[in-house]
């Protein structure tokens, strides 16, 4: 198959040809053109001259010395605005909507865009008939699952996160992101049950009768229960929906919560137990604005209201965070409106894959002082009605999260590792360096250069032969660190586009959605367009307000030497 060898660059299409080894390559609608949609039209040779790399781009928004120049675009409403469409545009612009190809056909189908229980795909699978499982270059066999894991991603000691990052960030990000990561594995790892999108079905449940169950019918509130003098959610044999808890976790530990997985770990339960309050404390306000409302009017606008709040909360403290950028990032909708901008969405595959961040969980948790091991951590959401939500929100914003990266996978999800690669080569992901060429970054010419070192180099190098063939997700955690940000370049460039795609595609953001009226009036407005992390605490927890923090507050820049955190060994059948 002359596809295997993707001759056709630029996003041009490979089709095969009737003689055996013919092909084509559909450059319509790119700029650029010739056989194999190398070379670029006038226009797009002047684009490129005058268009930064993404490397420039990055270090020109985190170098601290021109700090003061992204201080003064903060301050000017219009100049800022205007960064933030240019930002908004580039990003999403990346991705294609609609969709082109789904999990599963390696060619286009209108089930791409129309076909909710599959994911879509950035690029077509690895065509089946090709020399080597990643096209023609690489080795004939992909590296044992088992040795790569051991030599490169088992975590012999904690590895913590260079940028300061605490836990609570981190079961922020699992909270948020089970909302649209949610894959059929009954079916298999291209299919999903999401709705696409930032949808909150992660607090409210995954069906509108999950939902009811969830709801007290009263005054538009979800049901909630009084422990300790706080607000919890009900046990799951007063509520009896679909959760995944194990036969040995005892009744007064089973929480009835939006996502079957939430009663996995107390991090996911501290923020349930959040929004859920928020839900109510939001169901009060609309009450005392509109006596005359039912119960499902003010359920269904206290829930486009936690909306509000979940997209402002992402994308001002969550991506913030993310970025460490100089220019604050905002949620502004209305800098698109009147732009060419389709509110619809459909998650990538790849965007789930890139997502699996679990080296950031630590392997204990340090709460008031006491260490709970993982073992007594997962399937224990009581520890959170034990010590309170404050308490339990300071200490998971004063433990540092972990690095993003190799040798930290802790026991407890080397499965999911495994799985993942497994999963990566089940559905025939491209080779790494193709998705950087998709996501506009030059591919790495070495291993060398994608790890920054020459060590774990040589041994990627004997295990695959080629740096044309290294895995989508090997890729991703072997990749060397970005300057003044949590990860390498290839999660910033891909994720970035996804996560801008899907939080500004949602409705809410349009015209339609984005007015006072919406949300109830100019109250509920305000709800949303105020929402920050911290108030989210602070206003449904009694008492002082806790330490609210995605940085651990004892963090200073080059607190971590990475390179002195792990230690590589060479397998032995290379000593």
């Amino acid at each position: 198959n002359p596809c295997c060898s993707y001759p056709c660059q630029n996003q041009g299409i490979c089709l095969t040809g009737k003689e055996p080894g013919s092909y084509t390559c559909d450059c319509t609608h790119l700029e650029f053109y010739g056989r194999h949609c190398e070379t670029p039209t006038l226009m797009k040779r002047l684009k490129r001259l005058l268009k930064p790399s993404s490397e420039t781009v990055h270090n020109l928004l985190v170098n601290p010395s021109l700090k003061w120049i992204w201080d003064f675009v903060n301050s000017v409403e219009w100049l800022h605005n205007h960064f933030m469409k240019r930002i908004y545009l580039l990003r999403s612009n990346v991705v294609d909507s609609p969709p082109l190809y789904e999990t599963v056909h390696s060619y286009p189908t209108i089930a791409a865009h129309t076909n909710s229980t599959v994911y879509a795909r950035t690029l077509p699978p690895v065509p089946r008939d090709c020399p080597t499982p990643m096209g023609v270059k690489g080795k004939k066999e992909l590296p044992d699952v088992e040795k790569l894991i051991s030599t490169f991603f088992i975590r012999t000691k904690f590895r913590p996160e260079p940028m300061g990052s605490s836990v609570l960030m981190t079961f922020f990000a699992q909270h948020f992101t089970h909302m649209f990561f949610k894959t059929d594995f009954k079916k298999g790892p291209g299919f999903s049950w999401s709705g696409h999108g930032v949808d909150v079905t992660s607090i409210y449940g995954r069906s509108v009768g999950d939902e009811l169950m969830l709801r007290s019918l009263q005054d538009g509130k979800l049901k909630m229960q009084e422990i300790n003098g706080e607000d919890y959610p009900m046990f799951l044999k007063d509520v009896p929906i679909r959760m995944t808890y194990p036969p040995n976790v005892p009744e007064d530990r089973q929480f009835a919560l939006g996502h079957p997985f939430f009663g996995l770990l107390p991090g996911l339960f501290l923020y349930q137990t959040i929004w859920m309050r928020e839900h109510n404390r939001v169901c009060d306000i609309l009450k005392e604005e509109h006596p005359d409302w039912d119960d499902e009017r003010l359920f269904q606008t206290a829930k486009l209201i936690i909306l509000g709040e979940t997209i402002k909360i992402v994308i001002e403290d969550y991506v913030e965070h993310l970025a460490n950028y100089n220019i604050r990032i905002k949620f502004k909708p209305t800098v698109l409106f009147g732009e060419s901008f389709q509110y619809q969405n459909k998650i990538n595959i790849e965007f789930n894959h890139l997502y699996h961040w679990h080296p950031l969980m630590p392997d204990e948790f340090n709460i008031n002082g006491t260490i709970y091991p993982m073992k007594d951590y997962m399937f224990h959401s009581e520890l959170v009605v034990k010590y309170g939500t404050s308490v339990f929100t300071e200490s998971l914003s004063r433990q540092r999260a972990g690095h993003m990266s190799h040798h930290n996978h802790g026991p407890s999800t080397i499965h999911v590792l495994k799985d993942t690669i497994l999963q990566g080569r089940l559905l025939r992901f491209q080779p790494f360096n193709n998705y950087r060429k998709r996501f506009n970054l030059e591919p790495y010419t070495s291993f060398e250069d994608l790890t920054g070192e020459k060590e774990m180099a040589a041994t990627l190098r004997e295990m695959y032969g080629d740096i044309d063939a290294v895995e989508f997700y090997v890729g991703i955690l072997m990749e060397k660190r970005r300057a003044n940000n949590l990860f390498g370049s290839t999660i910033v460039e891909v994720g970035g586009p996804f996560s801008v795609k899907g939080l500004m595609a949602n409705p809410i953001c349009s015209k339609q959605y984005w007015k006072p009226s919406t949300f109830g009036g100019q109250v509920g407005f305000d709800i949303v367009r105020t929402s920050t992390i911290e108030k989210l605490f602070c206003q449904n927890i009694k008492g002082p307000c806790p330490l609210v923090s995605f940085r651990v507050p004892e963090f200073y820049d080059g607190d971590i030497d990475e390179n002195s955190t792990y230690e590589f060994k060479r397998p032995k059948d290379e000593l």
